[in-house]
């Protein structure tokens, strides 16, 4: 690939991540001059499926088994349930727990 904005013709490596249903989910792109790491790939896979799977977010540097991020609750009710069901919570609109 050419890089858009490039001064020149050099190549960029590019790695692209396709789901099963043929959507694009992620596109990293590397400049000639610095390397790339597959376990990065890898990890960028299990946390698109851990996302997929059970409706959350990974934190940067996520690994499989790490805390998750969970979606903030609906009302005040949810909230004040989570104190109660395992969830580690900063504020009541930010938690995480282990899958």
């Amino acid at each position: 690939m050419i890089h858009p904005g490039a001064g020149d013709t050099s190549a960029v490596r590019a790695t692209f991540i396709i789901d099963p249903k043929g959507v694009l989910r992620a596109l990293v792109y590397n400049p000639m001059t610095n390397g790339r790491s597959f376990p990065v790939f890898l990890r960028l896979v299990a946390a698109l499926q851990t996302s997929d799977a059970n409706k959350v977010a990974t934190p940067e540097g996520w690994q499989p088994g790490d805390k998750v991020i969970v979606p903030p609750p609906q009302d005040v009710n949810a909230a004040e349930a989570r104190m109660n069901e395992g969830y580690e919570c900063t504020d009541w609109y930010f938690c995480t727990k282990s899958l």
